[in-house]
């Protein structure tokens, strides 16, 4: 024997079921024990509480960002300076200029340390506070920062262990130039966006 489907159910609830549909609810006992589990399923949606967001959520979610801008901000200037120490410390050390394929690394690994600088100068001339981003531009930002600070991370262990003449150490820093210049793009394209 046939039963009816949950669309067959759904519509004779509604009082547009078929004549076949009508007519089987009332000869067989399991379709009927359905569609009144159906209806008691119905009635026990509708007498749910309804659950009404409040009016105005912005207040709350600002202080979420706000409170997370600053802590990478924290986070980011903990590195930052950690960093500028260990870039002073180096070149105090390192006052004669090596020769030869250490010379290169070398001189390629300070090229990286001042583009790096260079970006993070110009990253700090626009107003982060003070602009609107689209969830892309900010899921973008957002996800930037993270890899520069994992990046910060990284650089701090192997600088400690290779005291700057490493090929390694120069890729990463190269890597995190390349960073610094998406980053500086995001933030200067939206810049220009709002500005207009």
């Amino acid at each position: 024997m046939m039963h009816c489907t949950m669309e067959d159910l759904g519509a004779v609830r509604a009082g547009e079921g078929s004549v076949w549909a009508r007519r089987h609810i009332t000869t067989c006992a399991a379709c009927r024990g359905e569609l009144e589990a159906l209806f008691q399923r119905v009635a026990q949606l509708k007498a749910l509480p309804a659950l009404h967001p409040p009016r105005d959520r912005w207040p709350a979610i600002q202080a979420t960002l706000r409170a997370e801008r600053s802590r990478r901000r924290r986070t980011w200037g903990t590195w930052t300076g950690s960093l500028a120490l260990a870039a002073t410390i180096a070149a105090v050390l390192l006052v004669q200029p090596p020769r030869g394929e250490q010379g290169k690394l070398h001189a390629e690994l300070n090229q990286a340390k001042q583009q790096s600088a260079t970006l993070e100068d110009s990253l700090q001339q626009y107003d982060v506070d003070g602009r609107v981003l689209s969830g892309h531009a900010a899921a973008l930002v957002a996800d930037l920062e993270d890899r520069i600070s994992m990046l910060d991370g990284t650089l701090a262990q192997q600088e400690h262990v290779t005291h700057g003449g490493d090929a390694a150490l120069v890729k990463l820093w190269q890597e995190r130039v390349g960073l610094m210049r998406e980053l500086v793009n995001a933030r200067a394209t939206r810049a220009r966006y709002v500005g207009l």
